[in-house]
């Protein structure tokens, strides 16, 4: 069932470490925020404020990168914008001191963890979603990513095909909840070929990419003696990443997705076209129960408001 009312962080909550991309340092602060805040990233050394949402997006090709009216404002948000949606919080507040969202270990679970010593709170809102009405749909020379109806909740189809032995082609597939995301999803850590990283430092990026916050592919498979999380991680994170990608729509999703060799660019230009086009999608706000309700759908969706993109 989904939930009816919005939720936010019950306390404070800080974490600290180096940007992947950046190689920068930074501390960053979640924070309770009002009903209908969305979540929003502060910039503490440079006084930008940013709300997650789709107009915010400045670059989308190997991370989010999210921007104000002077520039760049922070970017690597996907797996925090991914554990705030996959653990069910509408509204937080995120102070950072640095470019880069902390990469931390590669994945989620240290950010999970944040969150669960914060504590999830509900407020007295009713939470809105974003339901899709038609079939959207990105193609790209080698995949696609689309985007259509379903009632039910998020459905999430991942598919991806890498050219190494290790990796192959791998599906991920399940409707998602706070339970599947913190058991299949969170702890799934980012990946990179030692192939690529030359030409990744020389274009700015991985400058702070190890083996202690990415799995690292050889020509002869993984390099990290710790081995995989789980056989398909993989296939895990890039699910991640689309739970992350997908939260730039600035509320939670009634759709399913599916995709094939995405990445955050292709996640990105769907959520992209599914706000432009205001036919394929309406706000639908939940009904809170009252004393006198008696329907065991009582918490489904079920009023609809007037469609408007969620940044507004």
């Amino acid at each position: 069932m989904n939930a009816v009312r919005q939720t936010t962080l019950g306390d404070d909550v800080t974490l600290s470490g180096v940007g992947v991309h950046s190689g920068k340092m930074a501390q960053m602060h979640l924070s309770p925020a009002e009903a209908d805040s969305g979540i929003v990233f502060f910039r503490k050394d440079t006084n930008q404020s940013v709300r997650a949402c789709r107009g915010a997006v400045r670059g989308s090709d190997l991370a989010t990168v999210l921007r104000d009216s002077s520039g760049p404002a922070v970017s690597t948000v996907e797996h925090l914008l991914a554990c705030f949606a996959g653990l069910g919080v509408d509204n937080a507040r995120v102070e950072i001191d640095g470019p880069e969202v902390p990469i931390l270990d590669g994945s989620a679970g240290d950010f999970v963890a944040a969150v669960d010593e914060a504590g999830i709170v509900e407020t007295g809102h009713a939470r809105r979603y974003l339901r899709v009405l038609k079939p959207i749909r990105v193609e790209t020379e080698t995949g696609f990513g689309e985007l259509m109806p379903y009632d039910m909740g998020f459905r999430l189809e991942v598919e991806i095909d890498f050219d190494h032995a290790a990796i192959g082609r791998q599906r991920f597939a399940a409707t998602m909840s706070p339970e599947v995301f913190r058991k299949e999803l969170a702890a799934a850590r980012t990946f990179g070929f030692v192939s690529d990283v030359e030409r990744l430092w020389q274009a700015g990026y991985a400058l702070g990419a190890s083996l202690d916050n990415t799995i690292c592919l050889g020509d002869e498979g993984v390099i990290n003696t710790t081995g995989l999380r789980y056989a398909d991680e993989f296939v895990r994170h890039k699910a991640l990443d689309a739970i992350g990608d997908l939260a730039i729509g600035g509320l939670p999703l009634l759709a399913r997705y599916r995709s094939y060799r995405g990445g955050h660019k292709l996640n990105f230009a769907v959520v992209d076209a599914l706000l432009s086009d205001r036919s394929a999608y309406e706000i639908v706000e939940a009904r809170i129960p009252t004393r006198r309700t008696v329907s065991s759908n009582a918490g489904l969706i079920a009023v609809a408001v007037p469609a408007y993109a969620p940044e507004l």
